[in-house]
């Protein structure tokens, strides 16, 4: 095996459990916008995908899960949607990725038909880390979009408070950014991989025809 298909498919690997920690934690944070009013500015308001927070200057901080499903916004309901969507497909990307590492053998003599195996379990992999970066990327930037909307909104007078980016966003657009670099890395390590295994010889074809046709012609010389 070339050094550089295990150089590509490891580090897209450990890059895709990276992504999965982003995604989880971005999943699950409370701070994906926050409020800070100049009338409490000892008070911080965090809107989340599950609670609202109010964290205190002290450090104190009090959560509040929200009702029901029907009273919450388009955006939460979609960006929850997501997201859980997200986590599942990366987790399944991984799952998939792992015994797909050349690294891991059953074998103590691989076949060519376990690499083939390989390469496809790997394959699916790359691609479902690829629609799980897609998938956080969209409700994250979805969500940035409509605060910057809100925030430069001119009917809205100048002294009400509004809501800015948290950290969630932030954290979601690293784990989107991972999410692609890890399929891409799963992808190239197959190509190599299936460049190595199917080579490419004409030279010593062409050199066999060469000899057959010098034979052929001697023996109608004679």
């Amino acid at each position: 095996m070339d050094p550089s298909v295990g150089g590509l498919e490891l580090p897209g690997v450990l890059v895709l459990v990276g992504a999965l920690v982003c995604s989880l934690a971005t999943t699950l944070m409370s701070s994906w916008l926050t409020l800070s009013s100049e009338l409490l500015p000892t008070e911080i308001f965090t809107v989340g995908l599950w609670e609202t927070c109010v964290v205190q200057e002290l450090g104190m901080q009090g959560c509040r899960p929200y009702d029901g499903l029907l009273g919450l916004p388009p955006d939460i309901q979609l960006a929850r949607i997501l997201m859980c969507t997200a986590l599942v497909g990366a987790l399944l990307g991984l799952v998939l990725a792992i015994p797909g590492l050349n690294l891991v053998n059953c074998h103590r003599r691989p076949r060519p038909e376990d690499q083939s195996f390989k390469r496809a379990l790997r394959a699916a992999g790359a691609l479902l880390s690829l629609a799980a970066g897609v998938l956080v990327l969209v409700p994250v930037s979805y969500i940035a979009h409509l605060t910057v909307l809100r925030f430069f909104d001119e009917t809205v007078p100048e002294m009400v408070p509004r809501w800015e980016f948290g950290d969630a966003l932030f954290c979601g657009w690293t784990a989107a950014v991972l999410h692609l670099v890890a399929g891409a890395l799963l992808l190239v390590s197959c190509r190599r991989l299936q460049q190595n295994c199917n080579p490419t010889v004409q030279f010593p074809l062409a050199q066999g025809h060469q000899g057959r046709r010098t034979a052929r012609s001697r023996a109608e010389y004679i």
